[in-house]
Parts: C-alpha cells; structure tokens; sequence
C-alpha cells in the first residue's frame, strides 16, 4: 500500500504515509469510454431537448400572432362604432405609418428571414379586397361593403399554425397551409382547430 517515513526534527518524531494515490495526482484524467459516455448522455438530452424548444417557440409565436389578432379586432370594433362600418379601417394607424398598411408583420420592423407572421384584414363579403379599397373612378367610391371583416396570420413556417379570425366568431387554426383561406380553416379531418 504505502510507506510509513520516519522523521525526526527539534519537536519529536513525525510519521508520514505515502500512499500510491498521492504518487498518481499528476496522472489524473478522463479516460477514453467516460468521455464517450458523457458525450452520449449530451446527446440524447439534446435529441429529446431541441424539438421540444422549437416546439415551445412555435406556439410562442403563435401565441404572438393571436394577441396581435385580438388587439387589431378590438380597433376594428372602435372604428366601427366611430363610423358605422369597417370601411376605411387603417391598420397604419395602429402601428404609426402615414400610409395605409396591406399587411402587418410580426415582429414588428423584421425582416424577410425574421418575419414569424404576416396579418392581412379583408372584407369577409369580398375578401380579395382589403376594407381601405376604393374605387379610382370620379369621384371615388368605395369598393368594399365593411360589414365583417376577417383577419387571417400566415406563418413562413411550415410546421406552424396559420390563423384565422372573423367579425362572425370564427377563430380557427390548421397546420396545413392550403386549408386555411378566408372564410374556414378545413374540417377537423384535415388537421382544423379552434382556439
């Protein structure tokens, strides 16, 4: 095991041990195996970790994207008590833009890679026009009856909700990109849920 050493000096005789351990200090180390296994464990955790975060930021955003949606029906709401249609509705005047907006972006200022959804607003009686469309005639007439409106949020992500709102109660989402349009959000067979 070890050595016992016998010194002596002015105060009387002292007894060391030296033990193997303390002659190996300087080799101490990992070896091969406990790094992979270490390695291994890392890995796993981060196969299980990373897609439940991207997940996580996922509804996050979705999330985002159904507060901002709320927040635009309730401006939608005031206009029309101010002007007993939703014609004219600006979405410039939320977000402090001089010119009317055809769309809002979230976040808001991101650009093309940071864009997480896109709002547009439309007529729900004709949804291929926004409610500030008017006619370019003289003089110019609305074109857009703004009696309901529907709001719809696409995500650049495919394997994130679009959303969809409406001025009738309908607020729906789908994964599948092609079933949500302005007016449903598909069936439940193809992946529709409400929120």
């Amino acid at each position: 095991m070890g050595e016992i050493i016998n010194t002596s000096n002015n105060f009387g005789k002292i007894a060391l041990f030296k033990s193997n351990f303390s002659q190996r200090k300087s080799e101490r180390g990992f070896t091969l195996i406990e790094l992979m296994i270490v390695v291994a464990i890392i890995t796993i955790f981060m196969v299980i970790a990373i897609p439940s975060y991207q997940e996580y930021i996922r509804r996050s955003d979705a999330s985002m994207a159904q507060q901002e949606m709320q927040k635009i029906a309730e401006q939608l709401a005031r206009h029309k008590a101010k002007n007993f249609t939703y014609r004219g509705f600006d979405t410039g005047y939320l977000y402090n833009e001089s010119s009317p907006m055809a769309s809002v972006t979230l976040p808001r200022g991101a650009t093309v890679n940071g864009i997480k959804y896109t709002i547009t607003i439309r007529d729900a009686d004709d949804t291929t026009k926004l409610l500030t469309a008017v006619d370019t005639g003289t003089p110019p007439r609305p074109t857009v009856r703004g009696r309901n409106w529907v709001i719809k949020a696409s995500s650049p992500d495919v394997r994130n909700y679009d959303l969809l709102m409406t001025s009738t109660g309908i607020r729906c989402k789908n994964k599948t990109k092609a079933n949500v349009t302005y007016t449903d959000c598909g069936t439940t067979v193809t992946g529709k849920e409400d929120w």
